[in-house]
């Protein structure tokens, strides 16, 4: 019976397949071509150099056992090596020693490979080998146009751009990303992944938990395959691992990324990780694993201001395509401080219950909402809110605040208000000043002069007290 090469292959790849575990296969096997089959001599063609190294350390007996099982004992196994830039293009023929009246049985012809170029070097160091395909597990949403930018984040994200363009060749190496939960961490980090694969597509970038790392490892080390996983590991260009506290207290994961983080970093490779503290305070870590994490950046992600929060929330509601009052804005944003993605979650459930139960996105549905999310709901302190009791108190129309006049009793008025606004709102003096059609400068010196006024006129003082009190009260009022 006729038999080709892609049958001969198929045949041995079932039996290769019982006899390695998944990660291995997947790896080292499934990327490889048959290219034809002449007598007892089977041509496969693999992707580069370091592949067929790599075989013929790791897996000569099982190919020879394979090989001899479909062509007998003259069987033969030949490689063609493909070679992808830099104009090469070409195969490289690697082959066998092949045995022919030399006086040897047969059956020797299937020992260690002989190249027939000149010596193999370092894959690491050779232009233009095609590299395995590895999926990078990115989230293609979290990019760095939906990811606002605000004093919270600012050195991170300037250092994470910078590594987009030049992966591996920045002093942000490794770069570590730190804070609480829901600041960002994980968005910023596939944010940069998915940078470094638009502006260098060829580069190899691959997203990893702690927790799937060490579950990795687990698995490699029962199929006794953990230098297939150091080697897989070895080949990525831009490695990030999120959450790298998860690895405390597990020597034998850190052993490995130990020697995997300085293999990348010898190489000028880059590592991006994430964590919810800085490195001193990682506990349960190993000494000379953390000074490592010391060499690049730490940055770190701090809860963000109001202003910002409102940036995000706005840019989230751009991207669902949906607009809310902006008092209803102001509220979750007043409510929700510390955490980006309960603030995503509010709105999300806003949309949810208005749609399930036709009803407008307004104050009542918001509370409705936010009590899920919060133990107790403030309400909303807003600039405007406190121009109005003021106005209120002074019995001037709002207007008058935000106007040119100079009289004196909407000029103080008007002054009380910045001062106010200032130590009872997280608004910056540039938002504060921006309500009353004034700079920042201006607010300053406002509130300097409030200031003056309550250490030297007893009446002034009670008065601004009776403000902050009501406001306050009003915090409360549902």
């Amino acid at each position: 019976m006729t038999r080709d090469h892609a049958t001969v292959w198929g045949n041995c790849l079932q039996t290769i397949q019982k006899n390695v575990n998944q990660q291995s296969y997947r790896t080292w096997f499934e990327p490889i071509k048959p290219v034809r089959l002449d007598n007892n001599a089977l041509t496969i063609q693999v992707p580069n150099k370091f592949f067929y190294e790599w075989l013929e350390e790791h897996y000569v007996n099982l190919l020879k056992t394979t090989i001899r099982r479909e062509l007998g004992d003259k069987g033969r196994l030949e490689y063609q090596i493909l070679m992808s830039s830099n104009g090469y293009g070409k195969r490289e023929h690697v082959k066998r020693e092949r045995v022919h009246g030399n006086g040897r049985p047969a059956n020797e012809g299937y020992t260690p490979g002989m190249v027939d170029t000149q010596s193999i070097k370092n894959p690491f160091v050779i232009p233009g080998i095609k590299k395995v395909k590895v999926d990078p597990q990115l989230n293609p949403t979290y990019i760095f146009d939906n990811y606002i930018e605000g004093d919270c984040n600012r050195l991170a994200r300037s250092a994470g751009l910078a590594i987009a363009k030049k992966p591996g060749g920045t002093s942000f190496n490794p770069l570590v990303i730190f804070g609480d939960v829901g600041l960002g961490k994980t968005h910023l980090a596939h944010a940069i992944g998915n940078e470094v694969l638009r502006k260098i597509p060829s580069k190899t970038v691959l997203y990893v938990s702690s927790e799937k790392f060490t579950n990795q490892i687990i698995q490699s080390i029962k199929n006794n395959a953990v230098n297939d996983f150091v080697n897989f590991y070895q080949l990525i260009d831009v490695l990030i691992v999120d959450d790298i506290q998860f690895l405390a207290n597990k020597q034998k994961t850190q052993e490995i990324f130990f020697h995997i983080f300085n293999q990348l970093h010898q190489n000028g490779k880059q590592i991006i990780i994430t964590s919810d503290r800085p490195p001193k305070d990682l506990d349960g870590m190993e000494e000379r694993l953390l000074s490592r994490f010391k060499w690049g950046l730490s940055a770190d992600l701090q809860a963000p201001d109001l202003e910002t929060r409102m940036a995000i929330l706005e840019a989230k509601m751009n991207e669902e395509g949906v607009e809310l009052p902006q008092n209803v804005t102001e509220f979750i944003c007043y409510n929700i401080k510390n955490n980006i993605r309960e603030l995503e979650g509010v709105l999300v459930s806003l949309i949810a219950q208005s749609s399930l139960n036709r009803q407008e996105i307004d104050m009542g549905l918001a509370k409705n909402v936010i009590r899920n999310f919060v133990k107790q709901i403030n309400k909303e302190i807003t600039v405007e809110y406190i121009q109005k009791l003021v106005a209120e108190h002074f019995s001037l129309p709002v207007e008058k605040l935000q106007g040119k006049t100079r009289k004196r009793q909407v000029v103080i008025a008007r002054q009380l208000s910045m001062y106010l606004a200032k130590n009872l709102t997280d608004r910056s003096l540039k938002a504060i000043g921006e309500n009353f059609g004034r700079d920042h400068s201006t607010v300053i010196y406002s509130c300097k002069t409030v200031q003056d006024l309550m250490e030297t006129d007893a009446i002034f003082h009670d008065t601004v007290a009776e403000l902050e009190k009501k406001i306050k009260l009003s915090l409360h009022e549902q």
